[in-house]
């Protein structure tokens, strides 16, 4: 029958309603800062059994190898001499430590538009990690991480809605010197995003040159200070049970310029830390706390996230396993126990051993970035972008983990009762109407405002799939990731910013 003489009328504006149907709702349905704490691993006297080996371990076997400076200000607010070089943090201490600690704070970002509040019951994703190794766009094979890879991932991630902030994932190894590391690594952030960046000082005489750096940002001298866009990691104790005196003294020097920190305990079981999961948490935890107490005896109230990461290793070959079932309860466990004690909760996920996008990748990633997340995990570090147990960053995983992501907020955001969201009325009208609910007037309403809708997940039919290419999602996320890439090239620094700071540093 030819188009003349069909007599079947036509539908005007179909292809604007399929394009309306395909575009993503106008209103995020899920956005970050979704509530956690509905996964609780442990009951409430674990947590407490916990809690109180850990202040026993800090107070009879304490803490060894303390930096003389960090020694006398531990003294002068009651800490013990134990002898043989350790010092022994009372329960008094600790306690007034946590009570001392802010509870939630604002992580600025550059832009105030995309700062966050950490602590409390919200939760963020965003990245972090150290990785030597990219996962080539092109061949699809492993190479040394540079810094045009750091550039390339800092500005892929600003375009991704469900990362919170950036932390450096992986190490310019093109650069040699560590101050030049520093430099060209904070460099790369203040670039390439407006969102709230975090990056670490290999030494402490480092932080007082890039706070230089991060005034000439945030507009002349003084002014980083009264509004901390960037945060530092730090890793002030190393397991088991000691201080390292270099993060000790970044530490001191990152307060001395109100840098809000993040003290990570990396404790690995069995290797550093007990194989049994209550005494890793019982560690763990006491080693955290010593950081907690650290920063509170020397800057009292400072902000400091609650970095208590759970690191699992095979036993039996002793390689890092960052998916397994043993990382999900640990993580959890520990985002559990930070915020039993009213701490801002900072954990790691999304440690996928897998080294390709394939199916151990997913399984690994959702898993572990789901229970940290239902746990109430405030800042979930690593979730973004990180494969081949830490070791590696792709460019096709933050893709992919952005939107994971955005499931696990719907996930959190949970099930709203009322007697609209019931639709009584609605209900009765379907049933002794058309006897289906599509295109309903209810049903329109929850499709915008209560559905996450995947960019690059694939729900098509088998056929449509094959007719399309048969494209994994591997295929489909290297396709977004060069889209991005070849698109936005963002200039954070006004030309004269820029100028200064090269003026000042030798930028790479």
């Amino acid at each position: 029958m030819s188009a003349q003489t069909d007599p079947r009328p036509r539908r005007s504006g179909r292809k604007e309603r399929l394009a309306k149907r395909a575009a993503p709702p106008s209103v995020n349905p899920a956005p970050p800062g979704q509530r956690g704490g509905q996964y609780r691993p442990m009951s409430e006297a674990d947590c407490a059994k916990i809690y109180a080996m850990a202040l026993r371990l800090l107070d009879k076997l304490g803490m060894g190898e303390v930096p003389q400076r960090l020694w006398d200000v531990l003294i002068q607010a009651g800490a013990r001499d134990l002898g043989n070089g350790r010092i022994g943090l009372p329960k008094a201490l600790v306690e007034a430590s946590i009570a001392t600690a802010p509870k939630q704070f604002t992580f600025h970002g550059r832009d105030p538009a995309r700062s966050i509040e950490v602590g409390g019951e919200a939760v963020h994703f965003g990245t972090g990690g150290a990785a030597v190794q990219t996962l080539d766009l092109d061949t699809g094979l492993y190479r040394s991480s540079t810094l045009s890879d750091l550039h390339d991932f800092t500005r892929l991630q600003d375009t991704l809605t469900n990362v919170s902030w950036f932390t450096r994932c992986c190490i310019a190894t093109d650069v040699q010197e560590p101050f030049d590391l520093d430099v060209n690594t904070a460099f790369a952030l203040l670039k390439n995003t407006t969102k709230p960046v975090a990056t670490a000082f290999t030494l402490p005489e480092h932080v007082a040159p890039l706070v230089e750096m991060f005034d000439i940002a945030a507009g002349g001298p003084g002014e980083f200070a009264r509004r901390p866009f960037v945060k530092a990691h730090i890793s002030p104790v190393i397991s088991p049970m000691r201080f390292g005196e270099d993060a000790v003294d970044v530490t001191f020097e990152c307060l001395k310029h109100n840098i809000p920190v993040s003290c990570i305990t990396a404790a690995q079981a069995g290797a550093t830390a007990p194989a049994t999961m209550a005494g890793f948490l019982a560690q763990s935890l006491a080693e955290t706390l010593a950081s907690l107490v650290m920063v509170n005896v020397i800057k009292p109230g400072h902000p400091m996230v609650f970095s208590n990461w759970p690191l699992v290793i095979d036993l039996r070959t002793g390689a890092f396993a960052g998916g397994g079932g043993e990382t999900v309860l640990l993580n959890a466990a520990s985002a559990q126990l930070s915020n039993w004690l009213g701490l801002p909760s900072g954990v790691a996920a999304s440690m996928a051993d897998a080294k390709a996008i394939d199916a151990q990748y997913g399984v690994e990633k959702g898993m572990t970035s789901l229970a940290a997340a239902l746990a109430g995990g405030n800042l979930i570090y690593e979730s973004s972008g990180m494969t081949a147990s830490l070791l590696g960053a792709s460019f096709e995983a933050f893709i992919l983990d952005d939107e994971m992501h955005g499931q696990t907020y719907r996930v959190l955001r949970g099930v709203e009762v009322s007697e609209e969201n019931m639709g009584f009325d609605a209900i009765c009208e379907a049933v002794l109407g058309e006897g289906h609910f599509l295109g309903g007037a209810q049903t329109m309403a929850a499709m915008e405002r209560d559905y996450v809708y995947p960019g690059l997940a694939d729900r098509e039919t088998p056929k449509a799939w094959a007719e399309g290419g048969a494209r994994e999602a591997w295929d489909r996320a290297n396709a977004k990731a060069r889209e991005v890439l070849s698109g936005h090239h963002p200039n954070y620094l006004t030309p004269d910013q820029e100028a200064a700071i090269r003026a000042r540093f030798d930028i790479l």
